[in-house]
């Protein structure tokens, strides 16, 4: 099943991705020891800040995987949607959960009013997301070298957007 995370999710959403930066270290540009929004005080807040961002996850006798999506907050770039943090636990992965947390999300950008266009950052570290994210209709629009780093290995990371209006248009 695949909703929004609610309050009685915030724990198992901390857990959850404090194993994905573990577990994917040149996945995410955050580390288990910085990262900011992987606590219980900033997810609340996320939840607080609905329907503007949103936490789905994908539940299997528990949370199994996570997508994060926000609204720009600035006047002129209101139009965008960002979505971050994409995870599925190993033992859960190619069963179509994170394509399904990925419809959602888009389901929810298009639902906002005045959203046309979603963006994201997917690492070279996670090239079955980024497959992912191109069978869903994103395009790259340019890729940063080195843009992460973690012991002596580096990771190029590939900036991507999809026109919501062209959702329909994308190879399956």
């Amino acid at each position: 099943m695949i909703r929004v995370i609610g309050d009685a999710d915030i724990e198992a959403w901390v857990e959850l991705r404090h194993r994905a930066l573990l577990d994917a270290p040149l996945a995410f540009a955050s580390s288990p020891d910085d990262d900011f929004e992987a606590n219980a005080a900033a997810a609340r807040r996320q939840l607080t800040e609905q329907p503007e961002s949103a936490i789905f996850g994908a539940f299997e006798g528990g949370l199994v995987g996570t997508l994060g999506i926000y609204r720009d907050q600035h006047r002129k770039c209101a139009h965008k949607a960002h979505i971050w943090g994409m995870y599925v636990d190993a033992a859960h992965r190619r069963g179509g959960l994170a394509r399904r947390l990925l419809e959602a999300a888009l389901d929810h950008a298009a639902a906002l009013p005045g959203v046309s266009w979603v963006q994201l950052s997917v690492s070279s570290a996670a090239p079955g997301a980024q497959r992912l994210y191109e069978r869903a209709g994103f395009r790259a629009w340019g890729s940063e070298p080195e843009a992460l780093i973690h012991d002596g290995e580096s990771a190029l990371e590939h900036h991507m957007a999809l026109r919501l209006a062209d959702r329909d248009k994308r190879v399956e």
